[in-house]
């Protein structure tokens, strides 16, 4: 029986892959490595309960500083925002994990239904006669839109702003 259950290795195994090599135990094995090079002193203290690491956690956490609570450099278009609770509920649903829509009708009827609606209550909100929200993330979105733009007006150029993401500008 394993005396270790989160070691592969009951003493049985260990004793036969011992003999393998042919050596009577680890020590013998390792008996080139001087002793003190062996098994050194970690430093790591004694051992804690589950609810004694919980807090030495904690304390440690509470030790540093985090972009909510200071200015921050990071770029990149990360930013403080507010994200309802509903969002990461909603968008880790299946059917929104991708902008992917199943070819079966039964299968994608529910997903065709919610982005009908979003899309009609977006054109509503935004006062716009189309709205699409089946791009994969921003930097297509845009790329779309600018494409969009030269098909209806026939111009050959895009004016974008400099506060949209460098990333999406570097995708135009």
């Amino acid at each position: 029986m394993n005396s270790n259950p989160y070691s592969p290795h009951t003493p049985e195994d260990r004793e036969a892959m011992l003999a393998r090599v042919g050596v009577r135990d680890v020590d013998e094995l390792l008996g080139a490595i001087p002793k003190d090079a062996r098994y050194p002193k970690l430093g790591v203290g004694a051992g804690m309960s589950e609810i004694e690491v919980q807090a030495h956690l904690e304390r440690l956490a509470a030790m540093n500083t985090t972009a909510g609570s200071g200015p921050f450099f990071i770029g990149g278009a990360i930013q403080r925002r507010y994200i309802p609770a509903a969002v990461p509920a909603l968008a880790l649903r299946g059917e929104f994990l991708t902008a992917y829509t199943p070819y079966q009708p039964e299968v994608s009827q529910g997903t065709l239904q919610a982005v009908w609606e979003y899309q009609s209550l977006m054109a509503e909100l935004l006062a716009m006669d189309v709205v699409n929200s089946s791009m994969y993330d921003g930097a297509s979105a845009t790329a779309e839109a600018a494409l969009m733009a030269v098909r209806l007006t026939g111009r050959t150029k895009v004016v974008v702003g400099t506060e949209v993401d460098f990333t999406y500008r570097r995708t135009l």
